[in-house]
């Protein structure tokens, strides 16, 4: 089992439930783990046999620009087309961190976690 990881992944979107959050926009930090059996022999040096993390990251980006109510849907997106590309991929896992919520007090980030 080989896992490969993208941490802290800086993007600025418009997520939120509150129509003022989807003007206004909010800094967010992506971590992806994706975690699984290489579908041929990893010594053979080809990145067909192992998830390609610039990809990865591609996939995370587009799905970062498409503006949505919950980060828990942009995590779930994300993790559904990693799979869509590589279908081999046995665990992967979505950190979505929210920095700055609009909230009462002062909260580093909010974040939410799904593991597929």
């Amino acid at each position: 089992m080989i896992t490969i990881s993208l941490h802290g992944a800086e993007f600025f979107a418009f997520h939120g439930f509150y129509p003022e959050e989807q003007k206004l926009g909010c800094k967010f930090i992506v971590d992806v783990d994706v975690s699984f059996t290489p579908p041929g022999d990893i010594k053979a040096d080809k990145i067909s046999n192992t998830v390609d993390y610039e990809r990865v990251y591609t996939i995370t980006e587009e799905q970062m620009k498409r503006t949505t109510k919950l980060i828990e849907t942009v995590a779930q997106s994300i993790a559904d087309e990693i799979k869509r590309q590589f279908s081999f991929a046995d665990t992967i896992r979505v950190s979505i961190k929210k920095m700055n919520p609009p909230l009462k007090g002062k909260v580093a980030y909010s974040n939410i976690v799904i593991t597929v």
